[in-house]
C-alpha cells in the first residue's frame, strides 16, 4: 500500500465502498432493489441513486464551485450508470482531496439563502452522507435475508494488502 494523506485515504476508501455495495447490488432483483423499510432514506434502489446524484453535486461544488443540477426528467440511473459515476466522482473527489485548503471556500444555497462555506465541509458531507445510507442499504439487505458487504476500514486495508 503507497501512503498517502489522511483525506486522500478517506475518500479513496469511500469509492471502494460505494463500489463494493453497488456491486453486491447489482446481483439484485428489481424487486429486491425496490424494497425499503421504515427508518430509512428509501428503496435500495432510490437510496443508492441518492448516494450517487449527491457524489456527483459533491464533486461539482469542490471542482467547479457550482451545483451540479440533475434534471427531475431524467430517467432513473442504473446499477451500471451509478457504477461508472462512482468511478468518476470518487476519482475526482481523490484527486482534489490533497489540493483543497483550509480557506478554499464555495458558495452554496442554504435554505434560500448563498452562504460560503468551506469546501472541507463539503468533504465531510460527502463522505458522511455516503456511510449514513450506506448503512441504511446494508440494513435493507440484512432485513432481505442477504449479507451485506463488509466495508468497514480494516476490510478495506486487508484487500489493498492483497
Amino acid at each position: 500500500m503507497t501512503p498517502t494523506n489522511t483525506l486522500t485515504t478517506l475518500f479513496r476508501h469511500n469509492q471502494w465502498a460505494n463500489l463494493c455495495l453497488l456491486e453486491r447490488c447489482a446481483e439484485l432483483t428489481s424487486e429486491q432493489l425496490d424494497t425499503t423499510i421504515s427508518g430509512v432514506f428509501g428503496s435500495i434502489r432510490d437510496t443508492l441513486e441518492h448516494i450517487v446524484t449527491a457524489e456527483q453535486s459533491y464533486f461539482s461544488r469542490i471542482s467547479t464551485g457550482q451545483p451540479r443540477r440533475h434534471p427531475e426528467e431524467a430517467p432513473p440511473l442504473t446499477i451500471a450508470e451509478m457504477i461508472e459515476s462512482v468511478r468518476t466522482t470518487g476519482s475526482g473527489l481523490i484527486e482534489w482531496a490533497p489540493k483543497v485548503q483550509a480557506e478554499d471556500m464555495v458558495q452554496i444555497n442554504w435554505d434560500g439563502v448563498p452562504r460560503e462555506v468551506p469546501k472541507a465541509i463539503i468533504f465531510t458531507q460527502a463522505i458522511n452522507h455516503a456511510t449514513e445510507h450506506r448503512a441504511q442499504i446494508m440494513t435493507i439487505l440484512t432485513q432481505l435475508g442477504i449479507e451485506p458487504p463488509d466495508l468497514d476500514s480494516w476490510s478495506y486495508f486487508d484487500e489493498l494488502k492483497s
